[in-house]
Formats: C-alpha cells, sequence, structure tokens
C-alpha cells in the first residue's frame, strides 16, 4: 500500500555556486530518497502514466522495482521500451506527459517519474562496469538478419529507432554527419542540463544492442536517400532541425547578433568556455538580449551568465505564463538572476561605428484574443516604442528543419516550411522511407523525438517481417 506522503524533490546546487561553473545542477536521489519517493506509487491497474510517455515505459513496474530497491532491474524494465534513460530523466518535461497523467496529481503532487528515471540510469552507470542489451540473443525475435536498416542522425529520434530495430535482430547503421554521436543531445543542450558523458553512455548502449555508428557521414552528400536504399531495406531519416530561424527585422546582420543554434554549438560541441584551453572562442559582452521563450532561450541566457555576462535579459512577447521553457529551467533561470522582460517584442538591432550591436529597439505588447496555438495573442501598443542598452544578442525563436536531405531526395514532400511529411506510422511519400523528429516536427522535445523513432521503427519491423 502507498504510503501517503508528500512528493520528493531532488536536491539542487545553490545558484551563488552554480553560475561559476558548468557542473549539473540537479544532485539526484540518493538511493534511500529514490525508494521513499517510489512508495508513494499507488500502482493503478490502469496507469495513464504509460499513456502519457511516447516511449512507453512501464513506469509502474520500474518504481515498484524501486520501492523494493532492486535497482538493477528497475533498469532493465525501463530498457525494455527506453535505451536513453539518463536523458530523458533529465530533459523530459515530465510534468507535461507521463506526471500530467499521474493520478496522485489530482489533489497532490505526482509521483517523480522523471526523476526516478533518472536515479536508476545514473545507479546502473555508477555500480554497473558495462552497460550492455538486457536481452540474451535468444530474446530477439528470429528475423532475416540479411535485412540492413540505415538510420540517418545519431540525435534522440535516430537512437531510439535505431536501438529498438538493433534489438529485434535488424542489422542497423546510424550515419551521423558530425565527428561525434548525439545530436541535439550534445551539441544543443549545456553540460549543466545534460552532461556529456551521459549522452556518450546512452550512445555505447544503443552500440551494444548492435548498432553500428558511422560518423562524419553527410547524408545527401556522401551518399543520397536513394543510394543508400540499393544496400538497405529500409532508411529513418531522423537528421534534426539544424537551420536557425530569425526574425527578419533590421540589425540582425550586426556583429554580436547570434543564433542560439550557433552559440550554444560554440559553448556544447567546441568547448567555448574552455577557451584558451579550446581552440573555439565565443565573444560576448556584458549585457546580453536572449529572444525567446523556449528551453533554449533558458540555456543561452544561463550560459551567458556562465561566460561572465553581468546582466542578461529574456525579451519575450507574450507573459511567462505563456512561456514553453519547462517549468523548472524557467525557476532556474530566475534564480540565477536572469531578467525576464516579458510582453516585449525587438524590432530593430543598432550599432556603433564599428558595426557591434549596441542596443535593441523594442515595442510594449499586450495580450489579444487566443490564437492557433491557444495561447494568447501578442499585440502591439502603438507609439510603445523603447531602447535597451545591450551589446549582445541571441535569438533563440526556434529552428527549422535541415534541408540537404529534402533538397537531394527527388519525390520527398514536405511541408512550405520544410518539414518531410510522414503518415501516423512514419512513412514519407518514398517507399521504404521513414523519418521521425526535428525534421518532421521542427523543434520538437527530446520525447517526442524517441517517439517518432520508436513509432517508426515499428512500421519498419511490419514492413520487414511480413
Amino acid at each position: 500500500m502507498a504510503e501517503k506522503k508528500k512528493r520528493l524533490h531532488m536536491q539542487e546546487r545553490s545558484a551563488a555556486e552554480r553560475t561559476r561553473d558548468f557542473q549539473e545542477v540537479p544532485l539526484g536521489y540518493t538511493p534511500e530518497e529514490a525508494i521513499e519517493e517510489a512508495k508513494r506509487c499507488i500502482q493503478c491497474k490502469n496507469p495513464l502514466c504509460v499513456k502519457g510517455c511516447p516511449v512507453e515505459v512501464k513506469i509502474p513496474e520500474f518504481i515498484k522495482l524501486v520501492a523494493e530497491g532492486k535497482f538493477a532491474e528497475a533498469s532493465r524494465k525501463i530498457k525494455e521500451t527506453n535505451a536513453l534513460p539518463a536523458v530523458c530523466g533529465r530533459v523530459c518535461p515530465q510534468e507535461e506527459q507521463c506526471e500530467l497523467k499521474c493520478v496522485l496529481g489530482v489533489k497532490g503532487e505526482p509521483v517523480a517519474i522523471g526523476t526516478l528515471e533518472r536515479f536508476v540510469a545514473d545507479w546502473e552507470r555508477d555500480n554497473v562496469k558495462l552497460q550492455t542489451s538486457n536481452l540474451k540473443p535468444q530474446d530477439k525475435i528470429s528475423i532475416n538478419k540479411s535485412h540492413k536498416i540505415a538510420v540517418i542522425g545519431s540525435g534522440p529520434a535516430g537512437l531510439t529507432c535505431a536501438g529498438d530495430l538493433a534489438r529485434l535482430g535488424y542489422q542497423v547503421t546510424i550515419f551521423e554527419s558530425l565527428h561525434v554521436t548525439g545530436g541535439v543531445l550534445r551539441y544543443g543542450i549545456p553540460e549543466f542540463r545534460l552532461p556529456k558523458k551521459i549522452v556518450d553512455l546512452e550512445v555505447e548502449y544503443v552500440k551494444t544492442l548492435g548498432a553500428e555508428v558511422k560518423t562524419d557521414m553527410l547524408i545527401g552528400n556522401v551518399y543520397t536517400i536513394e543510394e543508400l536504399l540499393k544496400e538497405y531495406k529500409a532508411v529513418f531519416v531522423g537528421s534534426g532541425a539544424g537551420l536557425p530561424k530569425f526574425m527578419g527585422i533590421p540589425g540582425e546582420n550586426l556583429d554580436g547578433v547570434y543564433s542560439a543554434n550557433e552559440y550554444l554549438f560554440r559553448v556544447n560541441m567546441m568547448k567555448a568556455w574552455q577557451f584558451p584551453e579550446s581552440l573555439t572562442p565565443v565573444k560576448i559582452g556584458k549585457r546580453v538580449a536572449v529572444v525567446g521563450g523556449g528551453n533554449v532561450a533558458m540555456d543561452a541566457a544561463r550560459v551567458s551568465l556562465r561566460l561572465g555576462a553581468d546582466e542578461v535579459t529574456i525579451l519575450y512577447r507574450r507573459t511567462q505564463e505563456e512561456m514553453p521553457a519547462r517549468i523548472e529551467e524557467i525557476k532556474r533561470a530566475v534564480e540565477e538572476g536572469v531578467i525576464f522582460k516579458i510582453l516585449t517584442l525587438p524590432v530593430a538591432y543598432h550599432a556603433n561605428n564599428e558595426g557591434w550591436v549596441t542596443d535593441a529597439e523594442c515595442l510594449q505588447m499586450q495580450l489579444g484574443e487566443p490564437d492557433s496555438s491557444g495561447r494568447r495573442r501578442p499585440v502591439e501598443i502603438p507609439g510603445s516604442n523603447f531602447k535597451l542598452q545591450i551589446d549582445t544578442v541571441i535569438v533563440a525563436i526556434g529552428n527549422s528543419p535541415n534541408p540537404l536531405i529534402p533538397l537531394r531526395t527527388p519525390g520527398l514532400k514536405t511541408e512550405k516550411w520544410g518539414g518531410v511529411i510522414v503518415t501516423a506510422e512514419g512513412l514519407t511519400s518514398l517507399p521504404a522511407v521513414y523519418a521521425g523528429g526535428d525534421i518532421v516536427r521542427g523543434a520538437a522535445t527530446v520525447i517526442s523525438a524517441m517517439g517518432d523513432g520508436k513509432t517508426a521503427a515499428k512500421a519498419i519491423h511490419q514492413l520487414l517481417a511480413k
């Protein structure tokens, strides 16, 4: 019988301490804390939390094992459906998915499903020397081993699709355009939110399932989809959304104006925060403006503080309540001193004689009627122009899908905004070519991309197992 206790929240490093470095902010559960929190789960007969999980983690079953102190068994239970538990435990928006469905959340706080998942993954990392596939060869479904499948991209969608197919026994090859794996998990999310050693470990786990990884393979240039299909029975495209968006306002080409893509890529991939030990610097000033209200905007703002900015301001055209960023990331940004200038829309940037940005001209906004997103539409207040003194701008208003593969693949249908069009099963307009993640959705969440990879893996298996 579950104990009626309040949710146990993770301990975190203090704001004063954590803004001096890039070390992880939350400290995770101790074994005792994990057991205590797991005992709150009432083991519903109809677990709605599972329905809220895009990768169908067997949540009550793994939590029951945690409550019994069987952490290794809990890890194996999670990995029956999820190859990236340490990633999901850190960056999934659980409050909008599994935890939103938790019955305990109706009158109180839901079980900390994400934190428990993180604990289990971290426990395995610290206590098991080699994390390998849970399945013995005889557990794998007997299929034609000559079937080879190509997966393009080693981000969350690609890794999930590859892991599921490799677990089934297919010969899977992941083609990654960069020299390292992980996609957006590596270049888009800062160390203090997702340490790269976590990404490395989870990629290695997918490899133990049987997936081969080839880096420095830019599909569309090295091989086309048509060429891959001569060797592979099916192709999954999970090449992400690496094309930054801008607002198209005057001054966005000035020195000191970055896309969040470039900014975070320099920091995360090229370790600009360790310059001059690393080779690539990133130049920022003392007054930074970040445009946007999503997780990427929060990341860029918090990175800027860690790089030495005195003042970092989020410019967002709606209110904080409408921000798409996770509540906990907004809370941490506030704690660290990020200034939120809501109902504010930049309309132009101005520069000094050397071409470096000096201020953002902004309009004050107010909220009108809800738009197609369900959020209240921001409306300009005429004559409300004002200037904000800044010396760096980071534009974090989203990304578009990488256009290379659609451009080099005749017959691959896309939306006007560039997203690849797929069926509910992830099938594109081309036979045996599937797609998912950001190249289909635009910039979305890690778990949504993983769900797409899982859906496509099922469809590919159904296609090839006929």
